[in-house]
């Protein structure tokens, strides 16, 4: 599967949207289209095996659109020399839905753009151009003139979080100065605009004059930004909330300055006319003091992405003909050898082929213990190697580590769009021109039809209309939450591939959990040793050790791991007395003198064991049979690990049966914890497994699952999924293995747990890096959490907007006399945005 976002042209209203969803969904191959009509584009995922580009274009092209692929035409190639560039740009400032429909408006106007893909949740524009018609400077001119800060992508991921780091600071510096300097004088125009309240104001801070001369700077200066939205309207025939701010101030400061110059023109019965410097200087510093706060707490919102960044560590240790030299990260090799001291980083991606350590993996797997890796242990580059020295062999760099595909995620989900935010895309797209027609109109009744001074009326209702009315709040609701919430799960270690899945995930009402490697550890266990006529359980362990040592059977690995380490936790079922007079003996293999595998059945060797030479079989029940003993008498012993889902191997040395050796894939300590707390929260939970029904039933029932899938083939765990859904079922499915990619494709919500495999964790919407059970209640628990806060958000923008606009619009002035006193516009405005940006900051500590 492919999925890539594509520009629209021909969009003209959200209808336009539908249809070109509806047509992209009904075209073989596309699993998914989503039109963002704010940014005229659509993520299309499809299987380019299946379906190719120029394909999905001709499907749109057919119900009168333009889906631009980035394929030229002869006639394009010939115009533009034939050659493109690509240029990613950070743009701060850039952060609604609104802001980046202002932008790509903007550029779309300069020749030679070819495709333009803005992504406002990261700050992010991506434009195709040609460089014989355009150059880079050109581009940036345009952002500049819209209002934003445009900073080039290029080099290193941390230089560029430095170079957006050191912006940020700037910018906040040069506000927080404006903010003091406009809060000090509008102190004094305030005191000075209302004499009647401050009787101690001297008299030349209320002349007219002095207020004039003093709010100037404030309107001109510290309210500079603002007239960005002025050229906007101007020169790309566009508008943004600056337009509105810009508009509103403008109004109330021209009109009161004409007072100040003409002051008999105005003068109407002997009454001088009110002037309104105070509104439009308070204002601005309100508004000023809400971008200020935004661009401290934005900075704090993706603290997730620079903390996972600022991990890389810059150079690595690489061999080059038995000697260290120390080089630059960006190049190294697949293939070299790097070696790896104690308290240092591990640099890339690889496996190790010398020497074992202990790894903390925390900052990328969540899991707080150091992990033990030995020779062909996988490696992740940016974590810590805490005690021995090794050398790795690179398997993977750049963009390709897991570190790297970890940020790409976050920040792939942090810019994707969630459904609920739909309604506030379209929206924010129409709000501007509606709210500049409604303040217009505002202003036209209020002259017409108000009382007396009906001008001075209807300014102060045109300019609170178009201040209450900005629609920041909209804009953040969906993109801050979703931001703050991805940004926190990837610290714990749940990795979300784009917020429709942040979304789903709390509508989650099935759960098939995959058994092995899901559910258990994925690796047998050897969790008993039973002696028949009192044979020493030390020496089963011995026998079965010795002979298993030249076997690649995963059975026999569970035997030899167990006899090298015995280390085995309390959980298993075998005895400590078996474990401590093993430890004393430091058990010894016996020579294996001659190794035969026996297809079906099991194996047989000989020993040497002291002088003698032992044959000795390690097998099934067919295989004592072929040896000639009777089982029968053990049967019941055998019967009952068998139905505890165990393998049960039956010893036998020079042709008596001394004992059984069970190994199974043990249950992870967290599965019953885990199943449990689903269950609770009203989620019905199923097992799914290759294994018979027996085996299935014995470890379902250890877990607490009642619901079993058996005896299901890899290509039919899908169908399974689907059964399930087309119940009317909210299905997710959890798996790890290449086997279960098509069923968590299939799922509303696929799991990966991150020990699995790379096609499994592509295929899936959520990877768990520790692959902990206990992370999907977790998951869940964040989605909900997280859907709270959008829907608060969302809530609070919506009725702020709606409920406000018609207050100061004036509507409640002819029954109750009621007015909105622009300066409380400004200040509302500041604080419905401070309030989305605060409460999308709670899902860091929980939603709390």
């Amino acid at each position: 599967m492919k999925k890539e976002t594509y520009k629209i042209k021909g969009m003209h209203c959200a209808s336009c949207a539908g249809t070109i969803e509806r047509v992209l969904l009904q075209t073989a191959g596309v699993r998914s289209a989503s039109v963002n009509f704010a940014s005229e584009s659509v993520l299309i995922e499809f299987d380019d095996r299946v379906v190719s580009e120029e394909s999905l274009a001709e499907s749109v092209g057919s119900v009168g659109y333009r889906l631009d692929v980035g394929v030229q035409t002869k006639k394009e190639a010939a115009s533009s020399g034939g050659t493109s560039e690509t240029i990613s740009i950070k743009v701060l400032g850039m952060d609604s839905p609104h802001c980046a429909m202002v932008v790509q408006n903007a550029l779309k106007k300069l020749p030679g753009v070819k495709n333009i893909d803005v992504d406002f949740s990261n700050q992010r524009a991506k434009v195709i151009f040609a460089p014989k018609k355009l150059t880079v400077s050109d581009i940036f001119k345009v952002i500049t003139d819209a209002g934003y800060k445009p900073i080039e992508e290029e080099g290193e991921a941390e230089e560029v979080l430095d170079r957006e780091k050191i912006e940020r600071e700037k910018q906040a510096r040069i506000l927080k100065t404006k903010l003091i300097v406009g809060g000090i004088l509008s102190v004094f125009i305030f005191l000075g605009s209302f004499p009647e309240w401050f009787s101690f104001v001297p008299a030349l801070l209320s002349d007219y004059w002095t207020l004039f001369i003093l709010t100037t700077p404030v309107q001109f200066w510290v309210g500079w930004q603002f007239y960005s939205g002025l050229k906007l309207l101007v020169k790309y025939r566009t508008a943004d909330m600056n337009t509105l701010i810009a508009i509103g101030t403008l109004a109330a400061y021209f009109y009161s300055a004409s007072v100040v110059v003409f002051p008999d023109f105005f003068a109407k019965g002997g009454i001088a006319p009110k002037i309104y410097f105070d509104t439009s200087a308070i204002i601005i510093v309100l508004i000023l003091l809400g971008k200020y706060f935004e661009i401290l707490m934005k900075g704090r919102a993706s603290e997730a992405i620079k903390k996972l960044v600022g991990l890389q560590p810059k150079t690595a240790k690489v061999l080059k003909d038995g000697k260290e030299i120390e080089m630059p990260i960006s190049e190294v090799q697949v293939g070299d050898l790097i070696v790896v001291r104690p308290g240092e980083k591990i640099p890339v991606d690889g496996k190790i082929t010398e020497g074992d350590s202990e790894i903390d993996e925390s900052m990328v797997t969540g899991e707080s213990m150091p992990v033990h890796k030995t020779v062909g242990g996988a490696v992740i580059g940016s974590t810590v190697n805490k005690f021995g020295a090794f050398t790795f062999e690179t398997t993977k760099i750049g963009k390709d580590t897991v570190l790297s595909q970890i940020i790409k995620m976050v920040e792939e989900a942090q810019g994707s769009k969630a459904p609920i935010q739909r309604l506030a895309d379209l929206v924010s797209s129409y709000f501007v021109p509606v709210v500049v027609a409604i303040a217009i109109l505002t202003f036209l009744v209020w002259f017409f039809f108000g009382p007396s001074p009906a001008f001075n009326f209807a300014l102060v209702n045109f300019v609170a209309v178009l201040i209450i009315a900005c629609p920041c709040a909209l804009g953040l609701a969906t993109p801050m939450a979703i931001m703050v919430s991805s940004g926190s799960a990837a610290v714990k270690g749940i990795l979300v591939k784009d917020a429709a899945s942040l979304e789903t995930a709390n509508k989650i009402d099935t759960i098939i959990l995959d058994k092995t490697g899901t559910l258990t550890q994925g690796k047998p266990q050897l969790t008993d040793i039973i002696s028949f006529e009192n044979e020493d359980r030390a020496d089963i362990l011995s026998f079965a050790a010795s002979l298993e040592q030249r076997s690649e059977h995963p059975l026999a690995q569970a035997i030899l791991r167990y006899a090298a380490s015995l280390d085995q936790k309390s959980s298993h079922s075998l005895d400590k007395a078996i474990i401590d007079r093993a430890k004393k003996e430091k058990i010894e293999l016996y020579k294996l003198l001659d190794f035969k595998a026996i297809s079906g059945k099991g194996l047989r060797g000989s020993l040497q064991v002291g002088d003698q030479k032992i044959e000795a079989y390690l097998g099934n029940r067919a295989l004592a049979a072929d040896v000639g003993l009777d089982v029968s008498i053990y049967e019941d012993r055998i019967k009952k690990l068998e139905d505890e889902g165990k393998t049960a191997m039956i010893l036998i040395v020079e042709k008596r049966i001394k004992g059984v050796l069970a190994v199974a894939d043990v249950l992870k300590e967290e599965s019953v914890k885990a199943v449990k707390i689903l269950q609770q929260s009203g989620i019905d939970v199923w097992m799914i497994t290759g294994d018979n029904e027996r085996t299935a039933r014995a470890i379902a029932g250890q877990v607490g699952i009642k619901n079993i899938m058996s005896e299901v083939l890899p290509d039919k765990k899908s169908e399974k999924v689907r059964e399930l859904q087309a119940q009317g079922r909210i299905v997710a499915m959890v798996g790890d293995g290449i086997n279960d990619a098509p069923a968590l494709t299939q799922s509303n919500v696929g799991i990966a747990m991150g020990e699995g495999t790379d096609i499994a964790m592509e295929s899936a919407n959520i990877t768990l890096m520790r692959g902990d059970l206990m992370l999907i209640p977790e998951t869940i628990k964040l989605s909900k959490q997280t859907m709270r806060i959008i829907k608060q958000n969302l809530f609070w923008a919506f009725f702020y907007n709606s409920a406000f606009i018609p207050v100061a619009a004036g509507v409640l002035y002819p029954f109750f006399g009621i007015l909105l006193n622009p300066i409380f516009a400004g200040a509302a405005m500041a604080f419905s945005s401070i309030s989305v940006v605060f409460n999308s900051l709670r899902l860091k500590n929980g939603g709390t």
